[in-house]
């Protein structure tokens, strides 16, 4: 039976399980991460492992007897079953030896020096940690999902010296993308993003044919149907300027073969034009389709959207010599282009 109870309330409404254990109970993250894993703590009837697990509004915490002390705990914040109050606290344990979780696979470094590191990343794996995952984690961030920027400087031999992501790609593309290892250098290269000078060329498979040129829209948030996409609004409020560049580099039958190179660098930039001009990525489930529309049947067979960061060039910040690296293609874009060429 549970000796301690609590409600989630408004405050905690939303947050995650090791955060509302945290704050309650003056827990540190691996104190909050072992005693849910450990399988001492309740969600309503059901025992809770996944730490991360979000809460809602009014869901019954329980809490095993002896896993928490009282003492430890926020005056107010939890009760006690007065039938298991009085049993002895449990003896805590040796104290477990951190322990370094595997590096990612698929991560290349392809060029690195004192300011800058440039960087293969193997689709399914994230560049960078979201704002609100570092506020809410902190030092806890070690137990979450890996990233690209999180794994660098092990990979560099410099596990202390962190690098600053000044631009990402999204999680399921491949392709290349630059750190900087200075705040000097971060400024620079996250001025020549600001300035649209830095080249970016992508590859990507389409359904369909696009017609080449230049793609040139205002992108939001929401474009009415929940997804980020094109407005026809003049003026909104979060509008933002999106130039994508297009041509065709091979036609396969009812696909293509396309390089999309990027004057300007929004979130799902290149997935959203060619998606709402007709012709979305191969394996693209989110902006494949208009506005309130069905999705563009895919026959492709390819499980990710179909899209490569192949080419990154730029000012080196403290040289100032013009720097430009390539990379090919993963192994499962290779073979859903094979597989869509024809016999």
């Amino acid at each position: 039976m549970p000796s301690l109870t609590f409600v989630v309330d408004r405050r905690e409404a939303g947050q995650t399980l090791a955060s509302a254990l945290k704050k309650r109970y003056g827990l540190s993250w691996s104190q909050a991460k072992r005693l849910v894993e450990g399988q001492h703590v309740r969600v309503g009837q059901q025992v809770e492992t996944d730490a991360a697990r979000r809460l809602k509004l009014g869901k019954k915490v329980y809490l095993e007897s002896g896993s928490v002390e009282l003492k430890s705990a926020n005056r107010g914040a939890a009760k006690a079953d007065p039938k298991t109050a009085a049993a002895p606290a449990r003896k805590p344990g040796p104290k477990p030896r951190p322990v370094a979780l595997p590096l990612p696979k698929g991560i290349d470094i392809v060029y690195a020096d004192d300011a800058l590191v440039v960087a293969y990343k193997p689709a399914g794996l994230t560049t960078m940690r979201h704002k609100d995952e570092v506020e809410e984690y902190g030092d806890g961030q070690r137990f979450l999902t890996p990233t690209l920027a999180g794994a660098l400087p092990r990979l560099l031999g410099v596990p202390d010296r962190r690098v600053v992501a000044v631009h990402r790609i999204d999680r399921d593309t491949s392709g290349l993308v630059v750190f900087a290892r200075t705040a000097a250098a971060a400024d620079h290269l996250t001025e020549q993003f600001r300035k649209h000078t830095v080249e970016r060329k992508y590859l990507a498979l389409t359904r369909g044919v696009p017609k080449p040129g230049k793609i040139n829209t205002v992108l939001v948030a929401d474009r009415g149907d929940g997804r980020r996409g094109t407005t026809r609004k003049k003026h909104p409020a979060d509008g933002k300027r999106a130039v994508t560049r297009v041509q065709v580099l091979e036609v396969l039958g009812d696909f293509a073969a396309v390089e999309c190179r990027l004057e300007t660098g929004r979130t799902h930039q290149v997935r959203i034009h060619l998606g709402e001009i007709g012709t979305p990525l191969c394996g693209e489930r989110v902006y494949d389709r208009a506005v309130n529309s069905r999705p563009v049947p895919d026959e492709s067979g390819a499980e990710r959207p179909m899209l490569h960061a192949a080419r990154l060039g730029f000012v080196h910040p403290e040289t100032g010599e013009k720097m430009a690296w390539d990379a090919k293609p993963p192994a499962d874009f290779a073979a859903v282009l094979a597989k869509l060429r024809p016999a």
